[in-house]
């Protein structure tokens, strides 16, 4: 939810400062380089430490990170520093917090594995893909509100403060054994995870096929901008876009965890994704439905065009939450314990260049293309990506969610 509400606020004062579309696609920039490049490396130190207390200190890093954020934000700054000194403080604190999701999710991602019996991953990943979601929800909702009502520097304050509730929740895990004592070169370990996804089917095709959808189809990045110029429905209807595919993630997950994925999960998967991007299309031309006020919710004005991409945006969460639980319950079944932190940093690296990459290719079509052909575009070839890998990949047409013990590797 911290982190959430966080990258909304960031995002949206980034484009405050400057009003240009191609900011918006530097933060994705920013945060993907060291997400990448500290993934590299951080597999082999996280399975080579004890997970709980790594989750402690990210944690810990993170909260001043927001102190920082929360100094940029104040009257006082803005009077000392120019704006565009300003802009390069906020990108060099994104750049931090990309370096610091490098450790935090293989730290996750390990825990969560030896915590759940292995019967239990489905439904566990289930679960806490719907906790993440609900922070993915809250989070944007709470940083649109809390712009509209208190400013920049209120609403990073009460990032830091949700972030030091978190704090409590990391100290009641008990800490956990460390399974991979071994001292190997950092080099070696590295390859040695890459060679297990690389030579891992199932794992290589869920993994591509949710990296190269989300590089196209991800919108979100560009949400300042529709909330701003297209939309025109400023702060609050900027939280509410930014928290639709949430709720629909949501939703589906709690679906998913009375009805399970485990019929034809291939399927489903390449089918949600064909959502996501046909919903991205639609949502790419919401502002050609009218801007104009159809009825008001306590004060604000709701128009057709916002309902449409309020409505799409829904939709694609819920798209989104089918390819989430299927990944991450095969990345569960299918891994090694003594290896969960290197594979997770690899799907760190997969995930960060679909989201963060995504919204730097969004940012510069943007101002190439202009902003609605971009989305569109996005969508299109977000369908020719499922099309693709579903006639070159057959262990996505094959893939099965069973509980057998992954194999460790050659």
């Amino acid at each position: 939810m911290a982190l959430n509400m966080q990258s909304a606020i960031v995002s949206y004062y980034v484009y405050q400062l400057t009003h240009d579309k191609l900011s918006l696609g530097i933060i994705g920039l920013c945060e993907v380089i060291p997400a990448i490049g500290f993934s590299l490396f951080s597999g082999h130190f996280v399975d080579q430490r004890e997970k709980r207390t790594l989750i402690l200190w990210c944690t810990v890093a993170y909260f001043l990170l927001s102190l920082f954020f929360v100094g940029l934000a104040l009257p006082y700054t803005r009077l000392q520093f120019s704006v565009k000194a300003i802009v390069w403080l906020l990108y060099a604190g994104i750049f931090v917090g990309g370096a610091l999701r490098a450790f935090f999710s293989p730290s996750s991602f390990a825990l969560m594995g030896l915590l759940v019996p292995r019967s239990l991953y489905p439904n566990a990943t289930t679960w806490s893909s719907t906790s993440w979601q609900a922070g993915a929800v809250f989070g944007p909702l709470a940083g649109g509100f809390l712009l509209a009502f208190s400013g920049f520097e209120w609403s990073l304050l009460t990032v830091a403060i949700v972030e030091m509730i978190t704090l409590f929740a990391v100290l009641r895990i008990p800490k956990q054994a460390i399974l991979n004592t071994s001292k190997e070169p950092a080099i070696k370990s590295l390859k040695e995870g890459l060679r297990f996804v690389f030579s891992t089917q199932i794992i290589l095709a869920a993994l591509s096929l949710d990296m190269f959808a989300v590089l196209f189809g991800g919108a979100v990045a560009l949400l300042p901008v529709y909330a701003d110029d297209i939309l025109k429905v400023g702060e609050v209807g900027y939280g509410w876009l930014r928290a639709a595919p949430g709720i629909g993630t949501i939703i589906a997950l709690f679906i998913m965890s009375l009805v399970p994925l485990h019929r034809h999960p291939g399927a489903k998967l390449a089918w949600s994704i064909v959502g996501f991007g046909l919903t991205t299309v639609v949502f790419g031309y919401c502002g050609y439905f009218g801007t104009h006020s159809l009825f008001s919710i306590g004060g604000f004005d709701v128009s057709a065009g916002f309902l449409v991409a309020l409505i799409m945006l829904f939709a694609g969460g819920m798209f989104d939450a089918v390819s989430v639980v299927i990944r991450g319950t095969v990345l569960q079944l299918h891994t090694p314990d003594k290896m969960r932190g290197r594979v997770a940093a690899v799907n760190t690296m997969f995930i960060s260049s679909s989201n963060e990459l995504g919204a730097m290719e969004s940012g510069l079509t943007a101002r190439l293309m202009g902003t609605v052909p971009a989305v569109v575009f996005g969508g299109v070839m977000t369908l020719v990506v499922v099309a693709v890998t579903w006639f070159t990949a057959p262990a996505l047409r094959n893939m099965k969610l069973t509980t057998d013990e992954p194999k460790e590797p050659a």
